[in-house]
């Protein structure tokens, strides 16, 4: 995409392309944060919602797969800090809650839980590095920490 104002069919067109290319790795990336499905496709919903109001300020220099992780991390990131998921998370049902999603039946459950385990800093290098094969220069600038950072966390 350039810098120039798209028109609104061109606008669709991208946003579709986008959906359609990224959306199941957006809708991963929301879940491995947030850790509900509902809450996930409501984050990757706001993720596209953003990246269509932003479309003109995608630039050439950035890969359309890194920009989109950028918004999703940072409206999971936002969605943990509000009060309305405080209140959520600490105040649902254990029993109402739906299950965990997952695309398809794991067989071996136990790299996804450890990784679930892990504190949100590594967390989210492991899942941005691995799941979504970003380069640690990308995962560094969605972050917004230096490239060493990416990878000591990564190491350790």
């Amino acid at each position: 995409m350039d810098n120039a104002r798209l028109s609104e069919a061109a606008r669709e067109a991208a946003l579709n392309r986008l959906m359609s290319t990224y959306g199941t790795n957006v809708l991963r990336v929301c879940f491995l944060y947030l850790h509900d499905h509902a809450l996930a496709q409501d984050a990757a919903q706001t993720t596209f919602l953003k990246a269509w109001q932003a479309l003109d300020t995608l630039r050439s220099s950035e890969t359309e797969k890194s920009w989109l992780m950028q918004i999703a991390v940072n409206t999971c990131r936002s969605i943990l800090r509000s009060r309305e998921y405080r209140h959520y998370a600490h105040g649902a049902d254990p029993e109402k809650l739906p299950e965990p999603f997952t695309e398809t039946p794991l067989r071996d459950p136990t790299v996804y839980h450890a990784v679930r385990a892990l504190p949100d800093k590594y967390r989210e290098v492991i899942v941005l590095y691995y799941y979504q094969s970003l380069t640690a220069p990308e995962v560094a600038a969605i972050l917004h920490i230096p490239q060493a950072s990416v990878r000591t966390r990564l190491h350790r």
